[in-house]
């Protein structure tokens, strides 16, 4: 006759173990249904609001207009111009740290620095940039001072996240790469860099998201301009004038979301947090895509 197949051992669950494990059950979902009650109270109060005038025009009291196109162009600038700026520094300064400097006081220094700067109010930084990038180097209140301002503010997350990122690879290829006679250089551009791609892409998604969502620094140091760059019919008139306008005030959507909030005019409020919602998720997903083939490429 067969045996009968023995079922693994099951140890029961003491009180203490069953009430823990239910309170984390129902902490993660709550965590969920606070997300889903915040999304859904906006879209329900703001999606009426999104048509497509709304999109392609901007706000005018002479025209009579409402529409966020230059905020969401205006976003989409101050997005590019800071990673320009803090994704090669953050990450140029993690490689330091991590491969080069010796463990001392030069790095606890450094690592104490950006710890302390991830803690400043954003506020603090909106001041800095509005004194130093504003009016000590004479930008005023353009893209570009805003972007210079966000850099500092993503800059401790981008390097945090790159050094996390560069510990996970494994010793032995960097121990291998260099007993096969590559240069430290060489190694870390074509073994470490491409190991520790999808974590340095994590903090970059991070970045994005505050970036996103920043208002106060922006309102001391990029303005809320709501005008689109006027293009012509040549095209390296076209690209001076995408370029200018990086030296002219700019307001972004969490801006143009402030002010509005701010004349009560809720309902558009509500609208441009559906635009900024979708936006998010877009730019995160599409990240997230890129850092998963990359884990999958590994």
């Amino acid at each position: 006759m067969p045996m009968a197949k023995r079922e693994p051992f099951k140890r029961r669950k003491t009180l203490g173990e069953a009430v823990l494990s239910a309170a984390i059950h129902a902490s993660a979902l709550i965590s969920v249904l606070l997300l889903l009650g915040i999304v859904g109270y906006v879209f329900y109060r703001g999606f009426g609001s999104l048509d497509r005038g709304f999109f392609t025009t901007v706000t005018s009291g002479l025209k009579g207009t409402t529409g966020i196109a230059g905020n969401i162009v205006n976003t989409f600038y101050m997005v590019a111009i800071t990673l320009l700026i803090a994704t090669p520094v953050g990450v140029g300064a993690a490689i330091y740290l991590n491969e080069y400097a010796k463990p001392g006081r030069l790095v606890n220094a450094v690592e104490f620095a950006t710890e302390i700067l991830s803690g400043i109010p954003s506020v603090i930084f909106g001041l800095f940039g509005y004194i130093f990038f504003g009016e000590v180097l004479g930008l005023g209140y353009s893209l570009l001072n805003g972007a210079l301002t966000l850099s500092l503010m993503v800059l401790p997350l981008i390097v945090r996240n790159t050094q996390e990122a560069l510990r996970t690879v494994p010793d032995s290829y960097r121990s291998g790469s260099l007993g096969m006679g590559a240069a430290k250089w060489y190694m870390i551009r074509t073994v470490l860099l491409p190991g520790a791609a999808p974590g340095i892409l994590t903090g970059v998604i991070l970045a994005v998201g505050r970036i996103v969502g920043e208002s106060a620094a922006l309102l001391f140091t990029a303005g809320s301009a709501r005008t689109l760059p006027k293009l012509g019919r040549q095209l390296s008139e076209n690209a001076e004038r995408l370029f200018g306008k990086i030296f002219e005030s700019g307001g972004t959507l969490t801006v143009e979301l402030y002010l509005q909030m701010q004349d009560g005019r809720y309902e558009l409020a509500f609208g441009i947090g559906c635009v900024l919602i979708i936006l998010v998720l877009i730019i995160n997903g599409g990240l997230r895509l890129i850092a998963g083939g990359l884990r999958r490429k590994q």
